[in-house]
């Protein structure tokens, strides 16, 4: 869900944070890999959910069915038997509740526009408006009110992020720990679950305790 309030007809920082979140835009992610996976011989792997929140559900296993498939892209197999594979892949996604920030355009207190004129002396005196500080910054509706000036834009930020391990079923020894996050205006997982997981297997494996940004094309309308 994507939240504004606008106030005055100033569109330009609502329409620059719009661009963060649709399909219009890159989308731009955090991904940090610490590996020492051996070469892709046709290892066979199962994925598991890393949260016991998510197991089970059909949510879960679509996005498990997109892990798979990067995996197999890399060189490993679907294990036929879950119980015999040589890998268990733990995967476990999340985005938070979101956090609220305001923008601002900065003009507004200017003394031009609706207001200047006859109520110039009358409402205003020097320095001040009713004996308060006013000046660059200042937002006044009743003189800038649905003129533009002093625009000010909400809008709330969602941090996601996407987590996987795998492990050796052999001996339970860790071979990759990976987590891709990232930021944007919607807290939608069926948009956000798909763009960490390709920014994930961006270049997968990668280089043992890199933190590299992945920025991947918007999507094709």
């Amino acid at each position: 869900m994507i939240g504004f309030k606008t106030f005055g007809w100033m569109a330009a920082p609502a329409l620059a944070l719009m661009a963060l979140s649709g399909c219009a835009a890159p989308f731009k992610a955090d991904v940090a890999r610490f590996q020492q996976l051996p070469a892709p011989a046709g290892q066979s792997f199962t994925i598991v959910a890393d949260d016991p929140k998510l197991a089970g559900g059909l949510e879960f296993a679509h996005y498990a069915d997109l892990v798979g498939e990067r995996l197999r892209q890399t060189g490993y197999v679907p294990a036929s038997d879950p119980a015999a594979a040589d890998l268990i892949v733990r995967v476990a996604y999340e985005v938070d509740t979101g956090k609220e920030k305001v923008r601002s355009t900065g003009f507004g207190g200017a003394g031009w526009g609706p207001g200047w004129g006859p109520g110039w002396g009358g409402r205003f005196g020097y320095g001040g408006y009713w004996g308060r500080p006013w000046g660059y910054g200042f937002y006044d509706p009743w003189l800038f009110g649905g003129a533009g000036y002093g625009d000010v834009t909400s809008y709330t930020v969602y941090s996601s992020d996407l987590t996987m391990k795998i492990d050796r079923a052999a001996d339970s020894r860790r071979l990759f720990e990976g987590k891709a996050s990232a930021q944007s205006l919607s807290n939608k997982l069926t948009y956000l679950v798909p763009n960490l997981i390709d920014a994930m297997f961006t270049n997968f494996p990668g280089q043992n305790g890199e933190n590299v940004k992945i920025t991947l094309p918007p999507e094709k309308r």
